[in-house]
């Protein structure tokens, strides 16, 4: 099957998208993946996660051992962000919210590169990204969980 030149052959070939349907076929997974995040959005206003015997589940790490996993809080901070109280956020959990904002960027950098036709650089592609997030977390994990001031705070 021959190409003419300077046809669109697929996503990533340097040749940004621009008929209709190259742009649907460019944005499509990006748009699907924002759609299931709005979904799940939805689904923590109506749960109202901050008001206990909603429908949203309980942290299993929490109500079995008792202890603050790094995402506990992770659903009551996203209720608080999408009622704009960054505080609230911040207090329920800050590493979620760091990560929600570079999911952000992920998902941003991922449509203009599907858009362009060639790969858009983001923090998922820096060389220490894997180190620096996993010593976060177990970090996180830990100091979240110490029983002492000022660290009790942290415990949601």
């Amino acid at each position: 099957m021959s190409q003419a030149a300077g046809e669109y052959t697929g996503i990533y070939n340097g040749i940004p998208a621009r008929t209709f349907a190259e742009r649907a076929r460019a944005l499509g997974p990006p748009a699907a993946v924002v759609a299931a995040g709005a979904a799940g959005c939805v689904a923590v206003l109506l749960g109202d996660p901050t008001t206990p015997g909603g429908f949203l589940p309980v942290c299993p790490t929490h109500s079995l051992l008792g202890i603050a996993c790094p995402g506990c809080g992770g659903l009551r901070m996203m209720y608080s962000l999408l009622h704009g109280d960054l505080l609230g956020a911040l207090h329920y959990n800050a590493l979620s919210l760091i990560v929600v904002l570079l999911s952000v960027w992920s998902i941003v950098a991922w449509a203009v590169g599907r858009w362009r036709g060639r790969w858009v650089n983001s923090w998922l592609h820096w060389r220490w990204t894997p180190l620096v997030f996993g010593v976060a977390f177990v970090v996180w994990f830990v100091v979240r969980n110490l029983p002492f001031a000022p660290f009790t705070a942290l415990y949601v």
